[in-house]
């Protein structure tokens, strides 16, 4: 299983770091031609989805990234990549991916001072630790959007088809449960395809 990370800003290290100890392969899209690769799955760093969201344009990523993504192409999105995937930002006019139903709030728990760490429970998975920083919420979702997990009774992680959000970092956690959850949503998603 080949997982690609996008590269271009953000906490993209650790969460290849944390694939490679799960036993995936993992490459870094940091331009055009790398999506020539055959990859199962993509993961979406957080850090500033502005400067993300301009570098993929600049770089001829955008629309490809979300032609793959629409076509299936399963995807987990930390903190950033949750706005980049979110349908609505609600305190940001600009629209990025917007291949999921959701509607995102940014830096919802306060700035950098705002950061956080907590335990929380996550479907699918149990009790798992969260890493917030400068980090946004789902404020709502719709359609197939399902939410996964809960913090101070706002959503802070969810699922549509093959697509995975968190508003925590759990790249930053020793804990690998949530990357081996996304793990799963690829096999299932290739095995499906293979059928």
């Amino acid at each position: 299983m080949l997982i690609a990370v996008l590269a271009l800003q953000g906490a993209f290290v650790e969460h290849e770091a944390m694939l490679t100890a799960l036993g995936a392969k993992t490459f870094e899209i940091r331009q055009k031609r790398d999506l020539s690769v055959a990859f199962d799955g993509l993961v979406i760093p957080g850090g500033e989805s502005t400067v993300q969201g301009k570098l993929m344009r600049e770089l001829g990523l955008f629309d490809p990234i979300r032609e793959k993504i629409n076509e299936g192409l399963p995807v987990f999105g930390t903190c950033a990549g949750l706005i980049l995937l979110a349908n609505r930002v609600c305190n940001d006019d600009r629209k990025h991916l917007a291949t999921m139903d959701i509607e995102v709030v940014r830096n919802a728990f306060g700035r950098q001072l705002g950061s956080f760490h907590t335990e929380g429970d996550f479907t699918g998975v149990g009790r798992i630790p969260m890493t917030f920083i400068r980090a946004p919420y789902i404020k709502s979702l719709w359609g197939d959007a399902e939410v996964l997990a809960r913090v101070d009774d706002k959503i802070v992680a969810a699922r549509q088809g093959s697509q995975l959000v968190t508003a925590f970092h759990p790249e930053l956690d020793a804990d690998g449960s949530v990357h081996e959850f996304f793990l799963n949503m690829v096999r299932s998603r290739s095995v499906s395809t293979a059928l």
